[in-house]
Parts: C-alpha cells; structure tokens; sequence
C-alpha cells in the first residue's frame, strides 16, 4: 500500500526555513483532518520528536549513511503505507552527504522516487534566483524538484519577482512565507528549538493563503 500523496522539502542550505515550512505543512494537513506521516532524512532524533507531536504519529529516521536502500525504501511503505500525506523533511542543503551527496536528502529522494520541492531564502534576492535554482533543477536528472516555496518574501511586489523566476525556468511556483519576526525560530544544536513554542497560528495561517497546499495534495 502506498501514499497518495509524498513529497520531500528541501533546501539548498540550512537555514533557508525548510523546518519551520514542513513543521508547519505537517500541521496544516493534520489540521484538516488528513493521515499525515512524517518522516527525516538522516539520523536526526530531535526533529523527529516536534514532527510527533504535530502528527500524532511517530516520524521515521531515512539514513542511508546507516541502512541500506532496499531499507529505506522498506520503512517508508511500512509507515506511509496507511497515510494520506507523506512528508520527508530534508536535512542540510538538498545535495549535501557524508561524501559528495551520497546520504543527501537527494539521494533519498531518488531511492523513493519522490519530488522535491525546494525552500529558498529570498530575503537578499530577486531576479538572481533564476542561476541559483537552475543550478538545482538541472543538477541532477534523477532529482525530480517539482516546486519552490520562497521565504522571507519582502513585499507582494518581491514575490511576483520570484514568480518570473519559476515561470521562465518551467518549475512550479507553490507560493511563500513572508519575512516576519512571528516566524522566527531559536536555535539549538544541530536544527531549530521548538521545545517552548507550538506551531503558531500565524504559520499555519500564512502557509493556508499563501503556498498552494492544494497543489501539493497533487504531486
């Protein structure tokens, strides 16, 4: 039994929000009533514990730095199997592995035959987004990036910049989150700390009116 729906967040550095959008993408289907499953690229054992609590379900370490392939691909049809939605929150930049990009976040995307759909800081940039997500898009052929979702939005006006962006590289472009203080996350070792703030109402509502999770449904 697989997924209807499954998709994977990723980045092209940390830093770029792919934690806050997925943290907040995993509420926001929840919230609606769907099976969500959450799941993390590497040997992360703190992010999975903020994807529980917004799932209800426990979220699944994918590593192939410690597990073979053909097990990867093993827990992601045990647990996703009875989902509506699968989730895979990336780890670092999209590319980035123990060597090169073996044990990337990509690298587990090709395994599962899943897209990619791409975060991206815009907050210092416009029009120079196109080289950047080029590079990206035509990297690798067997990493399938479906969409972006561009963070740190200035104004209306920056997005629709970022929207010509995606228009004119042929690559679907899901929407965005603002800049705003609401938004921001502390830090901790190895990720963000969200120990002492739930999901807020503000990013699930942001991420409603503003990123087409429709579509998502769809990919």
């Amino acid at each position: 039994m697989t997924p209807k729906t499954a998709f994977l967040i990723a980045a092209p550095t940390s830093g770029s929000g792919k934690t806050t959008i997925a943290r907040g993408l995993m509420a926001l289907f929840t919230g609606k009533g769907y099976k969500v499953q959450p799941f993390k690229c590497g040997p992360d054992y703190i992010d999975t514990k903020f994807h529980e609590a917004v799932c209800g379900r426990p979220s699944i370490n994918l590593d192939t730095f410690m597990a073979t392939p053909e097990h990867v691909r093993y827990l992601f049809d045990h647990y996703g199997g009875g989902a509506d939605v699968c989730i895979v929150e990336g780890m670092m930049g999209l590319f980035d592995g123990y060597d090169r990009d073996r044990g990337s976040s990509a690298e587990i995307a090709r395994i599962l035959d899943i897209p990619v759909v791409l975060v991206v800081d815009a907050r210092s940039a416009a029009y120079s987004m196109a080289p950047l997500l080029s590079g990206f898009i035509h990297f690798r052929k067997d990493v399938c990036i479906r969409g972006v979702i561009y963070n740190k939005v200035g104004s209306e006006r920056h997005f629709e910049m970022l929207r010509q962006v995606c228009d004119d590289l042929g690559v679907e472009c899901l929407g965005y989150l603002p800049k705003s203080s609401v938004l921001e996350q502390g830090s901790r070792y190895l990720g963000l700390d969200f120990s002492e703030k739930a999901e807020s109402k503000e990013l699930i509502e942001l991420l409603e009116n503003d990123v087409r999770w429709q579509r998502l449904l769809e990919l």
